[in-house]
């Protein structure tokens, strides 16, 4: 069936319909052969992590994902330097990792929501350490979500928090390391955005605007440093089973930490900007696609996130009551 009579323009027609679909063949195809290096082939073909110093340091390192880092850092061959507000699960993190992993540990105790009076004794800490990894994992959120801003319990105190937990560790812990990384012409910075840093986030607001200045900090910083040898990498990964995610069950799209970590760091030195693993690179795939901004910012978006948090946090207290029994 001819569109127009003109058969040329018909011609005209199906050879950019042609190019398009070439374009968009080639497009996924590079994407898929990327993702091939990224998380299949960096299993067996990764950077060598202990040639960047002796030491890595990982902020929020007694849970979640920073506990991870701390320990698959060490069975990688690093000496970890541990900061944390809890000197009781310091010493308990540092004793597990000396055990398990031979490595040296070294505990600073620090609460990042204060302001910046805590990054001198931390600089003092670090000075004549051989660090070859900085981890800027340590962030909170709101203590409900989801949440409304001005129905945040406390909101000023938690703006501040925030603030200085996600977004002013960042900075401070980035200016005590990066010198000694420029002078030594190699060093690795991973820090840790999320995937609720890509687009506004209602009812998580200050956790997404803080996550995407992660992402544009990294990217920024990434480009100036790269030529002195230094690696800055974002990684942004989605729901993954965490104190921050109330310990949701595992499966084929939410990951344990454990598991998250061993994969994002395979991907070091060969992206730049990552989900950190394939099943989160995939699902970011579909979400790009499926849910673009304007959908995020419809009321109904907002409800599913609701029903979604309501159903999340029946299912565990149903478990803590279930856990209480036996």
């Amino acid at each position: 069936m001819q569109l127009f009579a003109d058969p040329s323009l018909n011609g005209a027609l199906a050879l950019i319909g042609m190019v398009t679909c070439l374009c968009y063949l080639v497009k996924y195809s590079w994407e898929i052969l990327v993702g091939i290096r990224l998380y299949v082939l960096a299993r067996f073909w990764r950077v060598n992590l202990k040639s960047y110093g002796e030491w890595a340091v990982v902020t929020g390192a007694t849970s979640g994902i920073g506990k991870a880092y701390a320990h698959e850092l060490a069975r990688r061959g690093l000496n970890v330097v541990l900061i944390s507000r809890s000197l009781e699960k310091l010493r308990a993190t540092a004793e597990e990792i000396e055990q398990q992993h031979m490595k040296k540990t070294k505990i600073i105790q620090a609460d990042f929501t204060s302001g910046a009076e805590i990054y001198g004794p931390i600089e003092a800490a670090l000075k004549d350490l051989n660090i070859g990894i900085l981890v800027n994992n340590v962030g909170k959120t709101y203590q409900m979500v989801p949440c409304y801003f001005l129905d945040v319990e406390d909101v000023e105190k938690e703006i501040l928090d925030i603030m200085n937990c996600n977004v002013l560790s960042v900075l401070m812990m980035t200016r005590i390391v990066l010198p000694y990384m420029v002078k030594r012409k190699k060093g690795i910075i991973i820090n840790i955005s999320s995937e609720a840093g890509t687009h506004p986030h209602p009812l998580i607001t200050m956790y997404c605007a803080t996550k995407v200045f992660i992402d544009f900090f990294s990217r920024a910083l990434n480009a100036e440093y790269k030529i002195n040898g230094i690696i800055i990498q974002c990684v942004m990964p989605l729901v993954i089973s965490t104190n921050l995610t109330h310990g949701i069950e595992t499966n084929f799209l939410i990951k344990s930490t454990d598991d998250f970590v061993q994969e994002a760091l395979n991907t070091v030195g060969i992206s730049e900007r990552t989900s950190g693993c394939w099943s989160h690179a995939l699902q970011h795939f579909i979400i790009e696609r499926l849910m673009p901004e304007w959908f995020r910012l419809t009321q109904f978006s907002l409800n599913m996130m609701k029903d979604f948090s309501k159903q999340r946090l029946a299912l565990v207290e149903k478990r803590q009551k279930k856990f209480k029994t036996t």
